[in-house]
């Protein structure tokens, strides 16, 4: 071999060596990961303080949640599909220098206009790079029990980071301030760029032509269909506005499917839905994420306006939940070699929709002891045994060529799901206490019992699509 031949190969060679550290490469993207499901939490703890700093309306406020939401929900599909086609690498490494870079400057924000542009550029951020970690994930971690745990490590995060995020959200808005929970974000952030920069191997490239059409109406329809749910959740589905987004997204949508059965480097591989386990995980993706919400929403509430829980109090009642969601995903590599995915998720939905039935006693003299601990534990070791399964069963066999569109459907689907789930149960909610009698706090419980039913029945109809998983994946 020449010394020129050497010289060539040398970096090639060291980058292989720092590639094989499995450890550090999953502590990346674990945290990655983490960042994006806390920024759909986290800020929610902090609202007040920035309404009162930046002068919000009370409808512009909630905005700095919906903003974020509408760009990641509706960019999902494509940032996923750009990761296959132009290196998941790269758009993971874009992805988080690019929300990274918006916490930093949100953190500065001093007007309301500011703070807005920042949380888009998070979504967008935040877009390029989600479908990319799950995708790197399944590519880096190829032995079969090495990517069970993996993946079961990472549906314990995405899970356990919703209840976390209101932990963190408090803590840092009562000792520092909101700006904190921006700035949280940066250290993390220029860490794991600087890791996953010396470590992140680049996956299998796949020439090929990213499908503008498909782009086009499948980011279009899907950011509709999140405006009108967005939208739904504050003025009502009898809303002109919310009528015309959601008829806009599904006709765009048809129209999405329409191409992709056409086409033939499709954005999205209809291909994906083919496998019958696949596709069930796919539903109950939606469907677990739209019960599930109503737990953080209307139990902060509940805890704050009726028990006057501060925002800290409040997060810290979350954490035997966040235990235990992450707690169960570890169990997650030794369960579904065993049981198979059927069990695992019956078990996983029958906790949730009784966690959720039981919320439905709720009255304004309930303490946290024993009424709301119970329910709690059973939404964490259910959340935990239904949802990590289904990560294993959407990516643990998709092709490699198909990682980072699989990933982007998974995550829009969760997405949505939460989206609508919020919408569809802020308006049983507005319509019950509309028609309620009774003291403010009577009034408001009312209103969130009749929620919660309608939670324990979405999480039911979660448990009747696990019953179609194969027994064995």
């Amino acid at each position: 071999m020449t010394e020129r031949t050497l010289s060539a190969t040398a970096p090639a060679l060291a980058r292989e060596v720092r590639a094989h550290r499995p450890g550090i490469v999953l502590a990346t993207l674990l945290t990655c990961q983490l960042m994006i499901v806390l920024d759909a939490t986290v800020m929610n703890v902090a609202l007040p303080r920035i309404q009162s700093d930046l002068h919000f309306s009370a409808t512009g406020l909630s905005w700095v949640i919906n903003a974020y939401t509408l760009v990641f929900g509706g960019l999902l599909l494509l940032g996923g599909r750009a990761g296959d086609l132009f290196g998941r690498r790269r758009v993971f490494l874009g992805g988080l220098t690019l929300f990274t870079l918006a916490s930093l400057a949100g953190g500065f924000a001093d007007s309301a206009t500011w703070l807005l542009v920042a949380r888009v550029v998070q979504g967008l951020g935040a877009a390029a790079a989600g479908p990319s970690t799950l995708a790197l994930l399944t590519t880096t971690f190829t032995e079969p029990k090495a990517r069970l745990r993996a993946l079961a490590l990472f549906s314990g995060m995405a899970s356990a980071g919703f209840a976390v995020g209101l932990i963190l959200g408090g803590l840092l808005t009562e000792w520092l301030s909101w700006r904190a929970v921006l700035f949280i974000n940066v250290p993390f952030g220029v860490a794991a760029v600087a890791l996953a920069a010396r470590y992140l191997r680049e996956p299998e490239r796949h020439p090929a032509k990213l499908d503008l059409p498909g782009a086009i109406t499948a980011t279009g329809g899907v950011a509709a269909l999140v405006y009108g749910f967005i939208r739904a959740a504050t003025d009502g589905w009898g809303d002109s506005t919310t009528l015309l987004a959601l008829g806009v997204g599904v006709v765009l949508l048809a129209a999405f499917f329409a191409i992709e059965v056409r086409t033939a480097q499709p954005l999205l591989p209809l291909r994906l839905f083919a496998d019958r386990n696949r596709a069930a995980a796919y539903a109950n993706f939606f469907l677990g994420p739209m019960a599930g919400m109503s737990m953080f929403f209307f139990l902060a509430q509940y805890l704050q306006e009726v028990h006057g829980y501060g925002a800290l109090a409040t997060g810290f009642a979350f954490l035997p939940m966040a235990l235990l969601v992450f707690g169960t995903s570890r169990l997650i590599p030794r369960l579904l070699p065993r049981f198979g995915p059927k069990p695992v998720a019956l078990v996983g939905t029958t906790l949730m929709a009784s966690g959720l039935a039981l919320l439905t006693q709720l009255t304004t003299t309930t303490g946290y002891f024993p009424l709301l601990f119970l329910p709690m534990l059973l939404m964490g070791l259910g959340m935990g045994l239904a949802f990590s399964p289904l990560n294993v069963i959407i990516m643990g066999t998709v092709p490699p060529r198909d990682a980072g569109a699989a990933g982007g459907v998974l995550q829009t689907m969760q997405q949505i799901g939460a989206t609508v789930g919020l919408a569809i149960l802020v308006t049983i909610f507005g319509t019950t206490t509309r028609h309620a009698t009774g003291s403010a706090h009577e009034v408001l419980v009312t209103g969130m019992t009749h929620a919660f039913v309608a939670s324990a029945v979405i999480a039911a109809l979660s448990f009747v699509v696990a019953l179609t998983f194969k027994r064995r994946s």
